[in-house]
């Protein structure tokens, strides 16, 4: 899955991967064998990761409407601790949050050494719905890719793993998955107006995005495009991620105590 992860300087035309691919050597029940492996080490890598606090952990999920964030979260991080990871959703921000400058309340959610913190949107929705949407000039939202590559950098620096996922759809598998939601009375809360007037502007989205993969895909900070319209195949290639990026601190318990030998317990 290595292929699915950009490097700096990269070119992408998203009409070149495949939202379908599932790629060659998994089909479904495999893959949730797999997942139900990589759950049970993402588990044990992150006692390890939490009792070190060498480094923090921040996933950062961008997608299109339905592209399948919060399923992300639900079927991916179902075997971590709640106590040592956090979940943020970005939605519009507020009065507060308008009076500072865009990264203020995203430097705020970023988790502490130790902690696994999970972006549900994120700073990138700067560059991307402000844009598509002209809610600033461009000559604002063009200077925020260097303002964004600083602040990573910056993070990198300070021992925070970052990695980034774009959850690849097709407009036809976001069609359904509206139109799922519209039809069922238990998920109607998952879609407004507002939502319809962004499939409008699918194109627009589409190039913005790929300007971010290939603006904000740095040596610290790389992009991974996962081909998301297989719930099940985006499920195992961000889990795989995780547990790669985990097994690859090589972290270790830290050392007891002094003097802890000497105590008995009666």
């Amino acid at each position: 899955m290595e292929h699915l992860t950009l490097h700096e300087g990269c070119r992408v035309k998203l009409d070149d991967w495949d939202p379908d691919d599932t790629g060659k050597d998994f089909d479904k029940n495999s893959a949730l064998t797999e997942l139900d492996t990589l759950h049970q080490q993402m588990a044990d890598l992150q006692e390890v990761f939490y009792a070190s606090g060498k480094y923090a952990l921040l996933i950062v999920l961008q997608a299109m409407d339905a592209g399948g964030k919060d399923g992300t979260v639900s079927h991916v991080m179902r075997g971590l601790n709640p106590a040592g990871c956090a979940v943020t959703p970005f939605k519009v921000p507020s009065a507060e949050e308008l009076s500072h400058d865009f990264l203020w309340r995203i430097h705020k959610a970023v988790p502490a050494r130790g902690q696994i913190g999970i972006f549900n949107r994120s700073h990138y929705e700067d560059v991307l719905v402000v844009r598509v949407m002209q809610l600033a000039p461009e000559k604002i939202w063009r200077a925020r890719f260097e303002q964004i590559n600083s602040f990573e950098k910056n993070l990198a620096q300070n021992n925070v793993i970052i990695l980034k996922f774009f959850l690849h759809i097709s407009h036809t598998e976001q069609t359904e998955r509206l139109r799922a939601r519209l039809e069922d009375p238990t998920k109607n809360w998952k879609i407004t107006p507002s939502d319809l007037e962004m499939r409008t502007k699918w194109s627009d989205y589409q190039k913005a995005y790929e300007e971010v993969l290939e603006c904000c895909t740095t040596e610290y900070a790389p992009w991974t495009i996962v081909p998301a319209n297989k719930k099940w195949y985006r499920n195992l290639v961000v889990a795989a991620k995780i547990v790669k990026t985990l097994k690859s601190l090589d972290l270790h318990f830290p050392p007891p105590a002094p003097g802890l030998e000497k105590i008995r317990i009666e």
